[in-house]
């Protein structure tokens, strides 16, 4: 039995490619891992401020008093200063801009099952980041041998004439 024999449906065996489809191969892997990489790195940028979120509530408002001031966030890196208007609730983003009221323990929980919910993501995802790696890995070796082999037969062609 041959190694093709063994393949997925779909698949092709990497050593029947030619160079110019290896290389156009490996620069679409390329740039699909370096998408994949991109949106790891910002998906855990927001796992990362989900749980800033459940420390804010955690301790600036549960072990707040009423009259501490605060720094309220109106944009990234604009904050006003202010008062809680309420220890036992907060406004929470919920997505797209829409605002809910909630008590702290259910912020904490919505922010707990936000920073779940982004991990299994990003488990999810480095596996697809791994076996790229790995095909990528691939391609770029039949490339490597597909070259040595083109090298090898002009040097003994040249020297045969």
């Amino acid at each position: 039995m041959s190694a093709s024999q063994n393949l997925p449906p779909g698949s092709v065996e990497v050593s029947t490619l030619s160079v110019p489809q290896l290389s156009s191969l490996q620069s679409r892997l390329s740039q699909e891992l370096e998408h994949l990489t991109s949106s790891h790195t910002k998906l855990r940028a927001a796992q990362s401020r989900f749980r800033e979120c459940i420390k804010s509530v955690q301790s600036g408002v549960k072990e707040g008093s009423d009259d501490k001031q605060i720094l309220v966030p109106l944009t990234g890196s604009l904050y006003v200063p202010g008062k809680l208007a309420s220890k036992d609730t907060v406004i929470v983003d919920v997505g797209t801009g829409f605002y809910v009221e909630k008590t702290t323990e259910d912020a904490t929980k919505f922010y707990n099952g936000k920073v779940s919910e982004l991990g299994k993501n990003l488990e999810e995802l480095e596996k697809v980041v791994t076996g790229k790696s790995e095909s990528l890995r691939v391609i770029e070796d039949a490339l490597r041998q597909k070259v040595i082999e083109g090298n090898a037969a002009t040097t003994s062609a040249a020297a045969s004439a």
